[in-house]
């Protein structure tokens, strides 16, 4: 069926190879591990804040910018470089099925339509 080709070729896609090979590296060292993620969800939580219009909080960003420095060094560098590379490419995916599918959701992804 259409659905595990298309899987299929996302799992043998370049990007999805390099990213599970940089996670393996992260989850064998779980102080990287933990910084990797306090990092993201701090992330995440700065953008989230400021898509509703809050303002930064300059701790937060402080201590943001601080495990950014920290992660910046290889292997973490190179799984947020990953992770960059195959988030990508899924949105990609994501948009081109939703131009043929017709759902109005490219205009949600940044579509033209």
């Amino acid at each position: 069926d259409q659905a595990h080709s298309l899987a299929t070729a996302v799992k043998e896609s370049e990007e999805y190879k390099q990213f599970q090979a940089r996670k393996k590296d992260i989850e064998g060292n779980p102080e990287l591990e933990k910084a990797l993620n306090d990092f993201l969800k701090q992330q995440f939580e700065m953008q989230a804040a400021q898509a509703m219009g809050q303002p930064m909080d300059p701790e937060a960003l402080g201590k943001l910018q601080q495990l950014s420095g920290i992660l910046m060094q290889d292997p973490a560098a190179q799984y947020l470089q990953c992770q960059m590379r195959f988030s990508m490419m899924m949105a990609d995916v994501y948009k081109i099925l939703a131009e043929v599918s017709d759902l109005g959701i490219d205009q949600m992804i940044g579509g033209d339509k």
